[in-house]
């Protein structure tokens, strides 16, 4: 692990730090972190509350289908992200009912377009709060919101009050985590969001095209804005944990 991440660090102060600061700061270079990070920030705080929600469904009732549920949910470690990419143009694309259907009515284009980006960062970063959360919730004294009800604290204040200080680590963990998957997503990105410079263009995705056209020094420069972000989330992850 530390071979490959020191020679990109290498790569891309190799030149100095001018030329790394050039990199850095060209508009498409800005444009292109700035919305990786965006991006990223908004799935997971949509990730942290229906992840913290559905960990809470799976271990406090009982349904018909849970353990289907349960089982579907890890689904997305097992699919290609170029096939959620495809899914999600199939599903929300103008060519289908409903992509066509949401931009003719409200005139909201999902493919092609940022909320595209976060459908699909969405769907892979989903199980991460879940599968962080949920070990705590089983492990939760059963006592102490059972105590709170016969006190008469209606369900969410208990839930507010009782649960969630106890699985609050749990939560940051998971939304950490999935945060920095969500940095480093390449193929479901670049099949929804269509690589449009300074629109839907993301830091991978922008990495990948300067790789191609043989700019190695401002691939790896970005490439070092990443890393080092991703490498403060896990060691906050660290802490946490």
């Amino acid at each position: 692990i530390a071979l490959p991440v020191g020679v990109v660090f290498y790569s891309g102060f190799r030149e100095g730090l001018e030329i790394f600061w050039q990199s850095i700061t060209q508009p498409q270079a800005l444009a292109a972190l700035r919305l990786t990070l965006l991006m990223a920030g908004v799935m997971a705080i949509i990730n942290g509350v229906m992840g913290t929600l559905t960990a809470y469904v799976l271990v406090a009732y009982r349904f018909p289908g849970k353990n289907l549920l349960d089982t579907l949910i890890d689904l997305p470690f097992a699919i290609p992200t170029l096939v959620t990419g495809l899914m999600l143009v199939l599903l929300y694309g103008p060519q289908s009912v409903l992509g066509g259907f949401l931009q003719d009515t409200f005139s909201i284009r999902v493919i092609y377009a940022q909320p595209g980006i976060v459908l699909a960062l969405l769907f892979i970063g989903y199980p991460f709060v879940i599968r962080a959360v949920q070990p705590v919730l089983k492990q939760l004294d059963v006592h102490q919101p059972e105590a709170a009800e016969t006190l008469g604290a209606p369900g969410w204040y208990t839930f507010r009050r009782v649960i969630f200080p106890a699985i609050r680590p749990a939560v940051v963990t998971g939304v950490m985590l999935s945060f920095a998957r969500a940095l480093g997503e390449f193929g479901a990105i670049v099949v929804v969001a269509g690589n449009i410079p300074m629109r839907t263009q993301t830091a991978p995705v922008y990495i990948y095209g300067k790789v191609e056209a043989g700019e190695y020094a401002a691939a790896s420069s970005v490439s070092v804005v990443l890393l080092g972000v991703a490498l403060l989330v896990t060691l906050g992850v660290a802490c946490l944990q």
